[in-house]
């Protein structure tokens, strides 16, 4: 599992002209699901995400996390990230999750954030999506 977290002001998830969901401050998070991945990957993703201190506080360092700040999340699944990149120039994705695979993790995902953490706002498994953000920073981070 691969994990890009953006620090953002503002994001939002369109589908087909409509918007789905939308955040303020908080974090972006694509999430690349691959074939091998399981609940135990959910878990460490999801307590990191929440944990990780992007954010600053009063003396301007990254020191505060999403949990501290009560932000919010946004979380967009990226099937691109699993890509392997190292050989010619079309990438690979031999390493990702079938698409049944990569939907239940990925709604697994939602289904913990929202039980573990608080409530998340999502894009749509397997949808063509629009996504907006301002990246607050810019700060960004890929954890796997």
């Amino acid at each position: 599992m691969k994990a890009l977290i953006q620090r953002v002001s503002s994001a939002s998830v369109t589908i087909n002209g409509k918007t789905k969901s939308t955040i303020g401050r908080g974090i972006l998070l694509l999430l690349g699901i691959e074939k091998d991945d399981a609940m135990q990957d959910i878990e460490k993703i999801a307590r990191k995400v929440h944990n990780y201190r992007i954010f600053s506080d009063s003396d301007g360092k990254m020191n505060l996390s999403l949990l501290d700040l009560d932000a919010e999340l946004l979380v967009v699944s990226q099937f691109t990230l699993v890509a392997d990149t190292k050989k010619g120039n079309r990438p690979g994705f031999s390493g990702g999750a079938t698409p049944e695979h990569g939907e239940h993790i990925y709604q697994e995902f939602i289904e913990h954030v929202n039980t573990h953490y608080k409530k998340c706002e999502s894009g749509e498994f397997g949808a063509d999506m629009q996504v907006s953000l301002v990246n607050d920073g810019p700060v960004t981070f890929l954890l796997s």
